[in-house]
């Protein structure tokens, strides 16, 4: 057997537990620019140079890793079984559509493919993912495993083609047909939509729930991760990722906050937080923006990828309607 899951820690805790090999998926294809094919040599350096801008990870290190990651990915029909392990969350269902895409250009013969997907587990209330559950307990959903039949590889690689498309419009199609192959789709991928500037202020969900947090009292910025990713459980968001976002908003000509007595913000290579001691402090354009007085893209000018659509400038086409729970153009 051969086990791809979502992150070092289940991977430690499978080890030993389950029978066969463990290949840890290391990717964040909730962030950055993402293409249809991303081991394409010119599409993996635009990413690998995104990855090291916006969050520290040296791009050397990371083309190395994709390259072992894909190398052993090509040897998977040595296996009598492949192993799929994921959680409901965007982060996990861009991992997940993406190796069903790979597989369903890639003939697996003899080699059979399963898959372990959950959003729930008795007794963890909200359930986070994977990573929370014991050894003995993620060895268990073994006996739960299901085989992946040609409608899921079908879905999984047309999500993957329509999230990695530069317009909205594929993606679009596929949620508004039927998902059932893949029951958490729906909810990750609208949650993804829902990162768009809105038309209300110009702020995503995340840039939302963070001004809203903030205005509310918190001021930690590692007590802002922890609260915004507990109401936004569903993106799977990393502190590298919110980290990025943290910046973003308290820079520019017209930053939305201030973060007093911040030396540096973490990053891959110093992930220890430097700001224990900062406090975060709304702007007057902050609570303009957060009031719906004014808009932060128009002001401010966005430069960020969602899936394979880029947003430049001061303005951008595409929108997330609150209202509506819909993307627009304008």
């Amino acid at each position: 057997m051969l086990h791809i899951v979502n992150g070092d820690t289940v991977g430690e805790k499978l080890r030993g537990n389950v029978p066969g090999d463990i290949l840890v998926w290391r990717e964040i294809y909730s962030d950055g620019p993402i293409f249809i094919d991303p081991t394409e040599e010119r599409s993996r350096m635009l990413r690998a140079r995104y990855l090291e801008r916006t969050m520290g990870i040296p791009a050397s290190e990371y083309a190395r890793m994709c390259e072992e990651q894909e190398r052993e990915l090509s040897r998977c029909r040595q296996h009598e079984e492949i192993v799929l392990w994921f959680e409901h969350d965007l982060f996990d269902q861009t991992m997940l559509c993406y190796l069903l895409h790979r597989f369903a250009r890639q003939p697996l013969e003899r080699t059979r493919l399963s898959l372990v997907c959950i959003g729930a587990f008795p007794g963890l209330e909200p359930f986070r993912g994977l990573g929370e559950l014991s050894s003995d307990q993620l060895s268990a959903l073994m006996s739960s495993r299901e085989p992946v039949g040609g409608d899921v590889l079908a879905l999984g690689s047309a999500l993957w083609e329509a999230y990695a498309s530069s317009a909205p419009s594929p993606l679009l199609e596929l949620l508004q047909g039927d998902t059932a192959a893949l029951p958490y789709v729906q909810e990750a991928f609208r949650l993804h939509l829902s990162r768009f500037p809105s038309t209300r202020n110009g702020l995503g969900i995340v840039e939302q729930t963070t001004l809203e947090r903030v205005r509310e009292g918190a001021s930690d910025p590692l007590k802002l991760f922890a609260e915004v990713g507990r109401q936004l459980h569903g993106l799977g968001m990393g502190d590298l990722s919110y980290w990025h976002c943290l910046a973003r908003m308290s820079q520019g000509a017209y930053p939305l906050f201030h973060i007093e007595g911040i030396r540096r913000f973490p990053s891959y290579r110093e992930p220890e937080p430097s700001f224990r001691q900062c406090t975060v402090v709304l702007t007057e354009t902050g609570n303009r923006v957060l009031s719906g007085e004014t808009d932060w893209v128009e002001l401010n000018g966005i430069d960020e990828w969602y899936g394979g659509i880029q947003l430049q400038g001061h303005a951008v086409p595409w929108r997330w309607d609150p209202h509506e729970g819909r993307l627009v153009k304008r």
